[in-house]
């Protein structure tokens, strides 16, 4: 075998521990094997051909889309995702497939607006269970999507619904209660009520193709909202020397390439840290891997901690680029401004909705009427989370007299972006 995780055949190297596709623990509802492809590839195709996944392009990722063409949207960045999780795939031996199909599908639950749709859905749904968008994710595999004639969802395999509900890790300690992120509200009622039908080891890792996912996320964030702040003026390339990581890097820059203009110096940026990052990720993953000596797959879930991370030094840089982006992108006023306006746009939306139920698509209010309440909140907020940024807002003009202004100019030291 050559470097890369292939052969020198060319035929793809797949490593003892990485989840065999022949060996999969199959579908909630049993299909015909696929003369052409596996299971995980199937999954994979399933979440590309879904309508969630076509929305994606109309989701906010931080800035609202219309913004700027160059901002990332929630597709953009989960391509982006998808690309880090196949290289980390194939540079350790894991099923490559697996790793895409989770990197595709691990946002789906997001709702419009990024992060503010979501907070303020959560405190809609306060008295009923909350909003999670992992949970939401599961959802919407696993029963929101109506595709297909034999079955709700995507059904997709196993292994895919097992590390897209632990994206973050697993959710219960072995002793049964809810780990530290689940602990001061429990785990989403959709997990298990799902879980009681099809059990995911909730208290297990999950596999390393999941494990190598969730990472692929944390760069792809690093990188491309440090791209997007500078491109915005949010913050200068002179302000990053904050952050040791990315002081270092741009000495470097600098070094190979003396008065470099701006645009092309953000780039250098952003490349360098996906692949410091990226190696990083294989070395250290290498380097558990050796020492646990995985023999299969359930070794990986069953060990104390995940294989696939950061070392030390790199989870530092990491932390620190995070409590950047925090201060500076996140929280800056022209964003929390726009954000308070996206907060109330959904917030509308769901007061609406619940006063009055028939206002959604017949298709979302059919069968609501005498409903429990729980039930009525949670089918609108199923109904606003799958909503793009664009439909929002003109659901809300609808509804509302007036309807907020999400245009949002960034400062003006920003960086015109004129690439083709």
């Amino acid at each position: 075998m050559d470097g890369g995780g292939v052969r020198a055949n060319g035929e793809r190297w797949r490593a003892p521990y990485a989840t065999d596709p022949a060996a999969t623990r199959g579908r909630l509802i049993a299909e015909p094997a696929s003369p052409t492809r596996s299971d995980f590839q199937r999954d994979r195709d399933r979440v590309v051909h879904s309508t969630a996944f076509r929305r994606l392009k109309h989701k906010t990722q931080v800035f609202v889309h219309h913004e700027g063409d160059h901002y990332r949207t929630r597709l953009t960045h989960t391509l982006e995702v998808s690309q880090v999780a196949r290289a980390l795939a194939r540079a350790l031996g894991l099923d490559e497939d697996l790793a895409e199909a989770l990197a595709l599908s691990h946002d789906l639950g997001h709702t419009c607006f990024g992060h503010t749709g979501e907070d303020a859905l959560d405190a809609c749904m306060a008295e009923h269970g909350g909003f999670d968008h992992n949970a939401q994710t599961l959802r919407i595999v696993t029963r929101l999507e109506r595709r297909y004639a034999g079955f709700d969802g995507l059904n997709l395999a196993w292994e895919t619904l097992e590390g897209l509900v632990k994206h973050n890790g697993p959710l219960l300690t072995e002793a049964g209660r809810p780990t530290a992120a689940y602990a001061p509200r429990g785990i989403p009622a959709a997990i298990l009520e799902y879980d009681a039908r099809h059990p995911l080891e909730l208290s297990r890792h999950a596999g390393p193709e999941a494990q190598a996912a969730a990472l692929a996320d944390d760069i792809a964030y690093d990188s491309h909202d440090l791209d997007d702040g500078l491109r915005a003026g949010l913050f200068d390339l002179a302000d990053l020397v904050e952050v040791p990581f990315l002081a270092a890097l741009l000495n470097e820059i600098e070094a190979l390439h003396p008065g470099l203009e701006a645009s092309r110096k953000i780039h250098e940026l952003a490349r360098r840290v996906i692949t410091r990052f990226v190696e990083d990720v294989i070395a250290e993953g290498t380097r558990r891997l050796a020492r646990l000596g995985p023999r299969s797959v359930a070794d990986i879930r069953a060990a104390d901690a995940p294989v696939i991370a950061f070392s030390p030094a790199i989870a530092r840089a990491d932390a620190d680029i995070k409590r950047f982006l925090y201060a500076r992108m996140y929280r800056n006023p022209g964003v929390m401004a726009v954000r308070a306006k996206a907060n109330s746009i959904v917030a509308d939306l769901f007061a609406a909705f619940r006063a009055d139920p028939s206002r959604m698509p017949a298709e979302w209010s059919a069968g609501l009427e005498g409903a429990p309440g729980s039930r009525i909140a949670r089918r609108i907020a199923d109904y606003i989370a799958g909503m793009t940024d664009t439909y929002a807002v003109l659901a809300h003009r609808k509804l509302h007299a007036l309807t907020p202004d999400l245009h949002w100019s960034p400062p003006s030291r920003g960086l015109p972006l004129t690439e083709p």
